[in-house]
């Protein structure tokens, strides 16, 4: 960090069991540079920014910092803003006037594009900055990532979920069909099955949406398993299509 100037970290998007240990790393790690003035956290997110609603993280003490890396969700709030070129500029402005020369964003893909965008408005005025995607998410979709922070926790938990469900459909036999986060990543619904350990353990049908989903194979796959079972548990990622990209929730949505 040669540099100069004031730090700003925010949190975008889902939260998860681990992004506060990002926002912890950040602060800490930020404060060993002398070129740093001052280091600001966003109140949610890119809308806290916009807002001008900064938390002065500058003395936070490391024990309420390593409290809070402890601790589930997100500390500084978060957004379901999706930021367009004028949203960020808008950002930018914000930044600029606050002498702000290091920008941290913890996030997923929109949180990416959003440290793209305004990292290249920074160019185009010629403002000496630094913009860094710090990446946070469950789904585990990020490119030239082999994990992220975010997908263990929740990988864990969704194979919990499973294993549980195993035990009760054992007890209780009949057809359970679980669905999992993930709009076009079968990462997580693909985890349901880490806490296997028996041939005959649920979950007995995995379907990912980086597979077309055929209502009448679903029925038979169903079928076959039950027959064989007595039972069956299914794991499905809630961004399943078919053949032609369609989204099945859609199909269902008028008969709910």
């Amino acid at each position: 960090m040669s540099l100069q100037g004031k730090v700003l970290i925010a949190q975008g998007g889902g939260p998860t069991a681990v992004i506060n240990q990002s926002l912890a790393g950040a602060v800490l790690e930020a404060r060993k540079y002398p070129q740093v003035t001052r280091i600001y956290g966003a109140l949610n997110g890119v809308s806290g920014i916009i807002n001008e609603n900064f938390l002065d993280l500058t003395q936070e003490t490391e024990h309420n910092l390593e409290m809070v890396a402890n601790t589930s969700s997100s500390a500084l709030k978060s957004t379901r803003d999706k930021p367009n070129e004028d949203y960020c500029m808008k950002m930018f402005e914000v930044m600029k006037a606050h002498d702000i020369r290091y920008f941290f964003y913890i996030g997923g893909n929109d949180s990416s594009d959003t440290v793209r965008i305004v990292s290249e408005e920074a160019k185009k005025e010629g403002y000496d900055f630094r913009a860094v995607h710090i990446p946070k998410t469950i789904d585990n979709d990020l490119m030239v990532n082999d994990h992220t922070p975010g997908f263990g926790s929740a990988a864990r938990f969704v194979a919990q979920a499973f294993m549980g469900a195993n035990l009760d459909n054992r007890s209780l036999p009949g057809v359970y069909i679980g669905v999992v986060m993930g709009r076009h990543a079968g990462f997580l619904t693909a985890a349901a099955a880490m806490a296997q350990q028996f041939p005959d353990d649920g979950p007995h049908l995995i379907y990912v949406p980086e597979r077309p989903f055929r209502t009448e194979q679903f029925l038979t796959d169903v079928k076959n398993v039950y027959d064989k079972y007595g039972r069956c548990i299914i794991a499905v990622s809630e961004g399943i299509a078919d053949e032609k990209g369609n989204p099945i929730i859609t199909k269902f949505a008028d008969q709910v």
